[in-house]
């Protein structure tokens, strides 16, 4: 059975107890915390034998992932938690354009060792759309905040 490349968003469900919220933690070979500055537009990288789950904990951000050909622009923001599933070979990137920093949780799945060739810029085909990352964040935020 071959792994999936497309990429999954999962809103994550909640159970409340009192004052506090429990979300479902994510299985995982790895768990690390991601700092996405203020004002990044980042350059796409993929993963050859790892899948990010990724969750935001502080913040928002955009994440950009190149997928047929095209720009698939997904606005996360801490006030939704979801979750989304990146495969092995799905480039992808992350647009910040608030003032603020975005902190999230990447609940890394191995499938093999690390590659060489992980992590490394890859050349874009062509320029992020900043006008509709921009608009999609915008949005969710009046959304979460309404």
């Amino acid at each position: 059975m071959g792994l999936k490349r497309r990429v999954e968003i999962i809103p994550l469900a909640s159970i409340k107890s009192g004052m506090a919220e429990f979300y479902t933690p994510q299985s995982s070979h790895e768990t690390m915390l991601v700092n996405v500055p203020a004002g990044t537009i980042d350059d796409l990288f993929v993963h050859h034998f790892q899948t990010d789950q990724l969750l935001v904990v502080r913040g928002s951000f955009v994440l950009v992932v190149l997928q047929n050909r095209s720009y698939q622009y997904i606005p996360l923001t801490e006030r939704q938690p979801t979750i989304v599933k990146v495969p092995p070979g799905v480039p992808h990137g992350a647009i910040n354009p608030s003032a603020e920093p975005c902190v999230l949780v990447n609940a890394v799945l191995r499938h093999g060792a690390a590659c060489e060739r992980d992590d490394r810029p890859l050349r874009q085909p062509f320029p992020y759309d900043m006008n509709t990352a921009n608009r999609l964040l915008q949005d969710l935020n009046y959304l979460t905040t309404a």
